[in-house]
């Protein structure tokens, strides 16, 4: 039996979740991260430590929030979101604590634990060495028709309410010893929050249908006989996922519980072998750096161009949507605005940010509020709320790196965002501000803001091409914080991209910081490009999507690193903080 150590780490949001440690007893080679199932805990993957027979591997295995030994209301977390950043706050102390890069990580995970994981894969493009998913529960099987449905009604009548698991460990393995552990084991939870097993089936969806944006190389794991979750989903996710290193295997009478059934050793071969031929070779990503003139957002996004047939059923539904959102322009003030000035404007995302229904009558103002609820603006508020928090950041590690705060926003829009940045906490002032767009309304509408907020003695608003390499470098004094944030995800050429960040690159010393949004997934995708128009010219606005994986690989060739994210609850817009590795 390996020896076995209990720690804590602090999350993100300061909460001490328990943890095991097993240090590797040979020279190490890397690390094993274990994630267990809903209901479990670390302890019930603890066998695995000796079971994989890897010693020149330390591993880990946490107690999820609100699970084992962990804190928290049994069988809940504030978001699934939440549960889903923890994952990486995980791997982040592993490296921190351990010096132990992510890159030498192998991360096996089972269940509700698979999701997570598969999730934080999707949405934050970890540069770990592999991943190994057994059984993940993209679909539960609740049995009960129509049970999704009033589990999603019942969470918006009655919210906080919980359910509990219907599963005998019977049904879970053949292993009678196991049956026996689960069945005696106190620190089993039960329960589990209506709201996160409703988020789990909403963003198992999500990554199951988009899976074609996990690169990692991955080793999939199918029970044959699972009586808890569907194998469908698990097969389409095999299916469509872009790593070009996978590999699947059906394991034939297994039961939920794959990596604790009575024939484990079966999967846990499979998985010790591919963990060690992924070390045998060098970190494996395909390069996403032309994906603007092959990849699967670029065909979504040409789809997307393409004009449908009038007469078609689905051309009639879009020609009516967008007679609607002509009729909702003569009530509502942000439909409105966004007709005037384009729905990807600087002018439509203020208004947004400032989320004031206003319109003509009370017909107006409702119709407002429903178009400001919508989830593309939503999700575009707590973006502002991410840019917000990774600027306070980057302003505190040059202040205890001793640099000057030199803000420069390529493309700020009325620099809403940056402005109301500095308004909370007690940060002192930046040294300078230079915001920058290439809009003459924008930069007005800015100055004024300017002089609202009381900083005309340290910030100015000029009109400039956030796409000027030349120009960029050429700001003067250099910034230590550049920001772009909005302004990527409107431009599918990758070309464009890589123009604007060698600039930023060549203005930023070594050292400063550079905040950069991204859009890896949207739920309306067709609704925008069908219905809305962008302020170039009213024409159709039309976006092409971009992997965290392609928006990274894009930053990093600029010569970035990135070192923090954050992402909305639906996955659709990521913030992230990245350092300047090296001097232009």
């Amino acid at each position: 039996m390996r020896a076995v150590e209990e720690k804590t780490f602090t999350t993100h949001d300061g909460v001490e979740l328990f943890y095991r440690y097993w240090p590797a007893s040979a020279v190490s080679r890397g690390a094993v991260v274990l994630f267990h199932r809903g209901h479990e805990h670390s302890g019930r993957v603890a066998h695995l430590a000796d079971e994989f027979d890897l010693p020149d591997f330390a591993f880990f295995a946490w107690d999820a929030r609100g699970h084992g030994k962990s804190p928290g209301v049994r069988g809940d977390s504030p978001s699934l979101g939440t549960s889903v950043r923890d994952v990486g706050t995980f791997i982040d102390h592993i490296a921190t604590s351990y010096g132990i890069a992510p890159e030498d990580m192998a991360v096996v995970a089972q269940s509700v634990g698979a999701v997570l994981v598969a999730a934080w894969a999707h949405d934050y493009a970890p540069r770990v060495r592999c991943l190994v998913l057994a059984s993940p529960a993209f679909k539960v099987k609740l049995y009960v028709p129509f049970a999704r449905t009033g589990l999603k009604l019942l969470e918006r009548l009655k919210p906080g309410r919980f359910v509990n698991s219907y599963v005998n460990a019977r049904f879970l393995t053949h292993d009678p010893a196991r049956i026996a552990s689960f069945e005696s084991d106190p620190l089993i939870t039960r329960a589990i929050s209506v709201k996160i097993l409703t988020a789990l089936y909403d963003t198992a969806e999500r990554i199951v249908a988009d899976a074609r944006a996990i690169t990692i190389p991955t080793q999939l794991l199918v029970s044959g006989a699972d009586w808890v979750v569907h194998q469908t989903p698990q097969h389409r996710f095999f299916e469509r996922m872009g790593s070009p290193l996978k590999e699947r295997h059906v394991l034939p009478g297994f039961y939920h519980d794959t990596l604790g059934e009575l024939g484990r050793a079966v999967p846990i071969a499979h998985a010790r072998r591919f963990i060690t031929e992924r070390f045998a070779e060098p970190l494996h990503r395909p390069s996403l750096l032309d994906a603007h003139r092959w990849s699967y957002t670029r065909d979504e996004a040409d789809a997307l161009a393409t004009p449908l047939p009038l007469a078609s059923r689905r051309g009639l539904y879009w020609a009516m949507t967008r007679l609607s959102m002509k009729i909702g322009g003569l009530f509502s003030q942000g439909i409105r605005l966004g007709h005037k000035s384009g729905f990807d404007s600087g002018s439509t995302l203020d208004y947004v940010y400032r989320n004031t229904a206003e319109g003509t009558g009370l017909l107006g103002r409702l119709t407002d509020r429903s178009y400001l609820d919508s989830i593309g603006w939503r999700g575009i508020r707590q973006r502002k709320i991410h840019v917000e928090e990774l600027i306070r950041d980057a302003m505190v590690r040059l202040r205890a790196a001793g640099q000057s705060v030199r803000i420069m926003d390529i493309a700020a829009g009325h620099g809403r965002y940056v402005l109301e940045a500095l308004e909370a906490g007690d940060l002192p002032r930046p040294d300078s501000i230079l915001l920058r767009d290439y809009s003459e309304l924008n930069v007005e509408s800015g100055a004024r803001l300017i002089v609202e907020k009381d900083l005309v003695d340290i910030a100015r608003f000029v009109k400039a091409d956030a796409f000027d390499r030349d120009d960029l470098v050429a700001v003067t004094p250099r910034p230590t914080l550049g920001i772009v944030s909005g302004l990527y995800e409107l431009f599918a050429d990758n070309d464009l991209l890589r123009r604007s960040l060698a600039g930023l690159a060549a203005a930023i010393p070594a050292g400063g910081y550079l905040v950069y949004t991204g859009q890896p997934w949207h739920p309306q995708l067709e609704l925008i490009a069908r219905a809305l128009t962008s302020h170039r010219a009213g024409a159709a606005w039309i976006m092409r999507r971009r992997t965290q994986e392609e928006m990274d690989q894009l930053v990093a060739a600029a010569g970035f690193r990135k070192i923090e994210q954050r992402i909305d609850e639906w996955g659709i817009f990521s913030v992230s903080l990245a350092q300047r590795s090296e001097a232009a």
